[in-house]
């Protein structure tokens, strides 16, 4: 179903999108393979300030896929009429190197401590350098809130 709601100010897009981020506790995470097959996981995650902290096993094609760290990462959430979409890079942070609180946010947030699981799981962050947001198709225009690591809102 469409809407007639006027489009949102990029100022209140990226106010939802933050919003969304600190809220949200799952999200979809599209990676590839140096071979080009694409890898698509729902994986939770915590906000912290600039970066997205995911974590996933080790065996997982997510890490396989990252462990280069020349391969983009595609994070959306939400559904397709209130969409978030992030490009970022990751950056993989063994679960002994991640700051207690960061792990402590993390086990919080989603209600399940990886480092009290078997030693098969690891952390990383993605560090986003565009985000969009839309609604309809009246936002696509001004769908871009961040280009080059930068907001431009």
């Amino acid at each position: 179903m469409t809407t007639s709601e006027p489009p949102r100010s990029r100022e209140q897009r990226k106010q939802d999108v933050l919003t969304r981020l600190e809220k949200d506790e799952d999200a979809w995470v599209a990676t590839a393979s140096a071979a080009g097959e694409p890898h698509l996981m729902p994986l939770s995650f915590v906000w912290e300030q600039s970066t997205l902290l995911m974590c996933t096993r080790i065996t997982n094609p997510t890490l396989r896929n990252l462990e280069s760290g020349d391969r983009p990462v595609q994070v959306t959430l939400g559904h397709t009429r209130d969409v978030v979409h992030i490009t970022g890079t990751a950056v993989l942070v063994p679960t002994p190197e991640l700051p207690s609180a960061s792990a402590d946010a993390f086990a919080a947030k989603v209600v399940w401590d990886p480092r009290n699981s078997d030693p098969s799981y690891t952390f990383f962050r993605v560090v986003p350098q565009r985000v969009q947001a839309w609604r309809e198709a009246n936002e696509i225009p001004d769908r871009d809130l961040m280009t080059d690591g930068t907001w431009l809102v």
